[in-house]
């Protein structure tokens, strides 16, 4: 009740102000984010979601700005599934306030940004007095977790227009991974694959037609990644899919790759036995076939047929955008 209550306070001031929502949203706030979520190791789904607001804001954001970010900000707190600490840990060290104080001082993030608080991020986290208050969970600049962002973008022949992985999240052996594919058209048969021991140690799961277009609507593969784990398999399978995935996923769990396979994407052309190399620290993600040989698969591929033919979810099928775009409807 009393955050509800200061929210609507501090809604009033901001119209007073005249504080308007895209006074805020501007693309360095964006960056800002950015900057945050790899320091956080957040979830994957935020190559969604901060592309997506940004669209709308006609702001210009993509996966090539978090692949910068990655590369300059360095992952500042162990939070689960990646490490030892919850979020009230986090909270009670001193939370998000303590993490952005601890990148502007390293000159990070841009602090003259305006925020919702009404004043611009320098001065709020000044005003507030933001700070760790315990360096065992936040970590400073110079004493990193790991020196890069807990997110990293992969790019190849598989993933021409990009795919997401929280790096962080890797046990150190599957970093660099090659492997036969196994393939599955859903999560439901990948899981039943799964808990039937079906699937052998060294293969990389693929599992497609499960992004936005194709799902529709890019359901979470969090049974698959559960069920990998619970197999105790987490350190001797990969998982590639078109689908997105929980922040409580961890692994050598690779989402959003794009085109999908709706899209006749090269993940669309991958067959059982295909060998698949992954790289994360080389940020590549390769389907071990000559050009010619994907480009004939793909040309003998069938037009998809949507698993929903009319209703909402069909007209969505239909408009919405790649992921590599934030899986946002057209203005």
């Amino acid at each position: 009740v009393l955050l509800a209550k200061q929210t609507g306070r501090k809604v009033v001031e901001l119209v007073n102000k005249d504080i308007k929502p895209r006074d805020i949203m501007t693309k360095e706030a964006f960056f800002n984010a950015i900057a945050l979520d790899m320091a956080l190791g957040g979830s994957t789904n935020t190559t969604l979601h901060i592309p997506a607001i940004a669209y709308y804001a006609d702001v210009d954001i993509t996966l090539k700005d978090f692949d910068r970010f990655t590369e300059k900000i360095p992952h500042l707190t162990s939070l689960a599934p990646s490490g030892p600490h919850h979020v009230e840990d986090l909270f009670y060290a001193g939370g998000v306030p303590a993490i952005l104080t601890e990148l502007r001082k390293a000159k990070l993030i841009d602090d003259q940004q305006m925020t919702a608080y009404g004043k611009t991020l320098g001065e709020m986290l000044y005003e507030i007095r933001a700070g760790i208050k315990d360096p065992s969970v936040i970590r400073h600049v110079d004493n990193p977790v790991h020196e890069t962002g807990g997110l990293a973008v992969l790019t190849g022949n598989l993933a021409p227009n990009g795919a997401i992985v929280k790096q962080v999240a890797v046990a150190d052996e599957m970093l660099k991974h090659s492997g036969p594919a196994r393939v599955f058209a859903s999560e439901e048969d990948a899981v039943a694959a799964i808990m039937g021991k079906v699937i052998q140690e060294g293969e990389v799961i693929v599992i497609r037609y499960e992004g936005p277009q194709g799902g529709p609507g890019m359901q979470e593969m969090l049974s698959a990644t559960s069920a990998v784990a619970g197999m105790g398999m987490d350190r001797k399978v990969a998982l590639i899919t078109d689908g997105r995935f929980s922040g409580a996923t961890h692994g050598a769990s690779i989402g959003h790759i794009s085109p999908e396979a709706a899209a006749k994407g090269p993940i669309a052309v991958v067959r059982d036995g295909d060998i698949i190399e992954i790289d994360i620290p080389g940020k590549t993600l390769t389907l071990q076939l000559p050009e010619d040989e994907i480009r004939q698969r793909t040309k003998e591929l069938p037009e998809f047929e949507p698993k929903i033919k009319t209703g909402c979810l069909a007209r969505y099928a239909k408009i919405v955008s790649s992921a590599d775009k934030g899986a946002v409807f057209p203005k």
